[in-house]
């Protein structure tokens, strides 16, 4: 019997080549997207679920409280918390902590053979960790062991790539390389490990671990002691012994807090409260303020996966309206299989299984478009998803049973209208199609193209924002910029001498440093107050350190006072520069009022006296996701970690070769590298730049789908009217007169696509943009726009069909009357 099934269903694929297209491309297709969405959600959710402890790992999280003001979650702690929590409480197995290279934007790497000439890498992704790191997480070492990897001082354990890119194919255990961190210090460390990074993501995406005991940060450990209400910067994990229940620790910690940090703390003007995070939901928590790597965004998963579904939503609707606006050609064999005995049962399998059949196709050629597209999809969304036959088998089950559902749903409705018809009204040739079906009909396309417009309005907002962000004024000069780390005590060295060299050429405008620049991570913060105020008072207060000529170079205006020179020889450490932000939120009613005033800040008991010699103009020195807030600049006399050269207009080929032969003769042994800070800006907002190129091209997907859909009734449509159209043309009817008769039903459901879609979108793409605290708003053009996009695409889709059957011979078409 289902052999028979599928022989009919074979045979009338057959008989109407055309429709069949239009049904397997859709379902194809659809079925493509949801397996390339169904994967990436897959490697989302798929995080850290390779280490063998990781139902009993949890992440120690701080929030800030000021004025009973709570800070969002950050998932930092302080050095001592990790080993006070490990001695304090019973429960806790292990502790370690982590911290990453953060001053880095990469560190050096040399290896010096015995023989041969000395290899130098720039690498990112370093860290620093206890011995306990490995007890706690599984790691699969191919040289050295876990046990005992980062016991001994500048000791560094290497990924697997890592090693590769250094020795090739010999052996690394036992080998000694120098390494040069901003915040490390620079020693040489011997590698003790070698590991797997295996296919399973992980937030934590280390290169190379380096151990704590040995370079710079444990002399900063040691000198700050027992603080356990500053430096915030160590990530701390737990591993819980087995059984324990992770709430009942948390509420412990208050207590913990006052009893090791409530006296400092209070002396600091805020409180801290400390919770655990799972290790499994680090990844996609909302909660939690950045983390070793950005968390997924919940929301751009959801819209993901809303995407995939509606996509095979509207390939489903394809199946369902063609069939349907077909039936008259099946009424007949219906009619007569009825007659014969068939029960309604009968006709019901056989047309599902028709619909599953179809599905079958439609899921081969959707394997075979997923395998395709997969690198693409890879580069697109920046993932390393893979899928193979054999390793995924459970996967491919998964989703042939999709499509098996996917068979079914669509065919249901056609299934059940078909085996309703009325055998004796079809047999006299009085079938016809009811209003409800009609409007059943008509609302699916309804429903189609609110899907396809509400992405068509969501692909114009995120390019909108995109472009808007791109071209912001941002408070500073980010064109023509160009960054030189200075990654090592010989490069910071060189510095002074390398700025006098390049200031020799005329197509240098200017030269400054700094210990950050905008657009990149800056940790340093303090909490700062006016003078004769409290610190319950202060505010939270981004730093920078910087020479005479930085703020000069990124020309950041001055709205008050004046910018650090070379000529007040008054400026010292003691001196602040403000931005206007600062300046209000420290109370002072102009920003004239702010400079020469003091601004103060209590750390560890000790007070200190800031004088505010300048106000600057409000700039970004962080993306537009993120309100501008306090920022302060202090004056350095060395140490920094960029040199920032502003170029004049011109050849920048030339230029670069320039500072290159400069760096080379002042520093001969370091590698040249530099970056253009606008670009440095724009790696920010790299997670919206892959939404919007996700986004844009599964719109285009769904509008071709719909599209697809809309030819295929049009051409039905058009069969059906032909004598309809054969007589009004022999009465004198102009090509236009028909073109117009076939396409306004089908423009008036596109018009009311549009006006409901309209505010479904506008809700939508309006919540999307308060992630931003800077954004473009949505306005009626954006709906004007889509609504032309959706016009034109109909009644290019509908036209066709339309024009085809008025240029047709009315004799043909009338001839058989």
């Amino acid at each position: 019997m289902i052999k028979n099934y599928f022989k009919i269903g074979w045979r009338n694929m057959m008989k109407n080549k055309f429709f069949s297209f239009i049904n397997i491309f859709g379902l194809s297709v659809g079925l493509a997207c949801c397996m390339l969405i169904a994967l990436y959600l897959k490697y989302e959710t798929s995080y850290d679920t390779q280490h063998t402890n990781g139902p009993n790992i949890y992440q120690v999280v701080t929030a800030f409280v000021q004025n009973g003001n709570k800070r969002m979650k950050m998932p930092n702690t302080p050095a001592p918390m990790a080993g006070a929590l490990k001695q304090e409480y019973p429960e806790v197995l292990e502790s370690a902590r982590l911290l990453k290279l953060f001053i880095d934007d990469k560190t050096i790497l040399q290896y010096n053979p015995a023989s041969g000439e000395r290899k130098s890498l720039l690498e990112q992704n370093g860290f620093l960790a206890d011995q306990s790191f490995f007890k706690i997480f599984t790691y699969n070492f191919i040289e050295g062991s876990p046990a005992n990897a980062l016991t001994n001082p500048r000791t560094i354990v290497l990924s697997k790539t890592l090693a590769r890119k250094l020795f090739a194919d010999q052996p690394a255990l036992g080998k000694v390389i120098h390494v040069n961190s901003n915040t490390n210090g620079e020693q040489d460390y011997t590698i003790t490990g070698v590991f797997d990074e295996g296919k399973v993501p992980s937030h934590i995406n280390a290169n190379f671990f380096l151990s704590i005991n040995g370079g710079a940060m444990e002399g900063f450990i040691k000198r700050n002691g027992n603080d356990f209400a500053s430096n915030n910067m160590f990530y701390t994990y737990l591993l819980l012994r087995p059984g324990t229940d992770a709430a009942s620790l948390e509420a412990k910690l208050p207590a913990f807090i006052d009893k090791y940090a409530g006296k400092d703390l209070k002396a600091m003007g805020f409180q801290k409260v400390q919770s655990l995070i799972s290790l499994h939901d680090i990844h996609l928590s909302s909660e939690v303020e950045s983390n070793v790597t950005p968390p997924a965004s919940k929301t751009y998963l959801y819209v993901l996966f809303s995407i995939a579904v509606f996509t095979l939503i509207i390939a489903c609707i394809n199946f369902m309206n063609l069939s349907t606006a077909r039936s008259s050609k099946r009424s007949s064999e219906v009619g007569v299989r009825k007659v014969l005995g068939a029960e309604k049962s009968t006709l019901i399998r056989q047309f599902l299984g028709e619909s599953v059949l179809m599905t079958l196709i439609a899921f081969i050629f959707a394997i075979a478009i997923t395998l395709i597209l997969l690198p693409f999809f890879n580069n697109l969304a920046d993932k390393h998803i893979t899928l193979s036959f054999s390793k995924d088998s459970t996967l491919f089950l998964e989703f042939l049973l999709m499509a098996l559902i996917t068979g079914v749903l669509a065919g249901s409705y056609p299934a059940f209208y078909l085996s309703s018809f009325n055998p004796v009204k079809v047999l006299k040739g009085k079938l016809t199609n009811s209003l409800a079906v009609v409007a059943v009909r008509k609302g699916l396309v309804v429903f189609q193209f609110i899907i396809s417009v509400v992405l068509i309005v969501a692909s114009v907002v995120i390019a909108r924002q995109m472009s808007y962000m791109r071209s912001a004024d941002l408070g500073f000069a980010k064109d023509q910029q160009i960054v030189l780390p200075l990654r090592t005590s010989a490069a910071k060295a060189a510095y002074t001498a390398l700025k006098a060299d390049l200031q020799q050429n005329t197509q240098v405008a200017s030269i400054g440093a700094s210990a950050y620049y905008p657009g990149v991570f800056n940790p340093s913060d303090n909490l700062l107050y006016p003078e004769g105020k409290t610190t319950a008072e202060g505010r939270r207060t981004r730093l920078n350190y910087v020479d005479n000529n930085f703020l000069q170079t990124l020309d950041i205006k001055p709205v008050a006072g004046r910018l650090f020179s070379a000529e007040f020889g008054s400026d010292t450490a003691n001196s602040i520069i403000i931005n206007e932000k600062a300046a209000k939120e420290f109370g002072f009613t102009d920003v004239k009022d702010a400079v020469n005033r003091k601004v103060m800040n209590n750390f560890q008991g000790n007070t200190t006296a800031f004088t505010i010699v300048g106000v600057v103009k409000d700039f970004h020195y962080e993306d537009l996701h993120l309100p501008v807030t306090p920022y302060g600049f202090f004056l350095n006399t060395g140490g920094y970690n960029y040199m920032v050269i502003h170029a004049k207009p011109g050849n920048m080929s030339n230029m670069l070769k320039t500072i290159e032969a400069s760096w080379k003769k002042y520093d001969p042994n370091d590698p040249f590298d530099y970056t253009f800070l606008d670009d440095d800006f724009q790696k920010n907002y790299q997670a919206d730049t892959r939404l919007a190129g996700i986004v844009g091209y599964f719109t285009v997907v769904a509008i071709l789908i719909s599209c697809l859909g809309l030819f295929g009734l049009a051409a039905f449509s058009a069969e059906q009217r032909t004598k309809e159209i054969g007589v009004r043309k022999v009465l004198g009817a102009s090509v236009k007169t028909i073109v117009s008769l076939l396409s306004v039903d089908f423009l008036k459901l596109i018009i009311v696509s549009v006006i409901i879609a309209s505010p479904i979108a506008w809700w939508i793409m309006n919540k999307w943009l308060q992630e931003f605290a800077y954004r473009k708003d949505i306005d009626w053009t954006i709906f004007a726009y889509t609504a032309t996009i959706a016009v034109i695409i109909g009644l290019i889709t509908i036209g066709s069909q339309a024009l085809k059957a008025a240029l047709a011979n009315p004799v043909k078409s009338l001839r058989s009357e």
